[in-house]
């Protein structure tokens, strides 16, 4: 059985996310003087550049999921949170069977939904508008902000950089826990998954 979850939009917005954010990573690094893959001029240009790409994708999708009622899929539930926690934990390696089923109207597991939204309201924000402060400076007095301190701006901009690259790394590992070691991949690339005869039927109800 096949169920539909990305639409082209959501899979659009991941996917372009995920690159900028990569881009940004790397840029971002060498601006810091860690990799030495481009100039100094350069680097700060292309990452100046993509940050404002990041920015309107970001406008996108807010938007987005506001507007198609997305954004329910992140509100938090202690139901199975438990149950997921031990998934990860120990279940996982042991084969056994994953304790919340996708479907259509609950994309996300409990501990996904807890991570997506503290993505979203705290580390992606942190990180854009500490990027914005710091991209003007120059124009603080004017803000009536030269009260800030540039290099707390920097810590925060800097921190939100590794949480979004430690979540990436994550993210990637946690894509090969499903049916199959690509099967999630796939999803978001195709935007449905092939759910197995189990699943199938605890989606539609059929066990009940």
């Amino acid at each position: 059985m096949k169920i539909v979850l990305y639409s082209r939009f959501n899979r659009f917005w991941h996917w372009g996310q995920a690159l900028l954010i990569i881009v940004l990573l790397f840029t971002g690094l060498d601006i810091h003087g860690s990799i030495d893959w481009w100039d100094f001029g350069e680097s700060v240009r292309l990452h100046n550049f993509f940050a404002w790409v990041l920015i309107i994708l970001t406008a996108f999708a807010i938007f987005w999921h506001f507007t198609t009622g997305a954004w329910k899929h992140y509100v938090p539930t202690r139901q199975f949170l438990k149950a997921m926690i031990r998934f990860y934990l120990v279940d996982i390696f042991f084969g056994r069977p994953h304790p919340v089923k996708k479907s259509e109207l609950s994309k996300l597991n409990p501990l996904q939904r807890l991570t997506y939204l503290g993505l979203k309201l705290v580390a992606i924000p942190a990180q854009i508008i500490s990027g914005v402060l710091y991209y003007y400076y120059n124009d603080w007095p004017v803000w009536g902000l030269d009260w800030m301190s540039l290099r707390a701006i920097a810590v925060i901009h800097s921190i939100s950089a590794f949480v979004l690259a430690a979540f990436l790394i994550l993210h990637v590992y946690l894509t090969t826990t499903g049916h199959t070691a690509t099967s999630n991949l796939k999803a978001m690339i195709l935007g449905y998954e092939e759910l197995e005869e189990e699943d199938a039927e605890a989606v539609t109800g059929k066990n009940g």
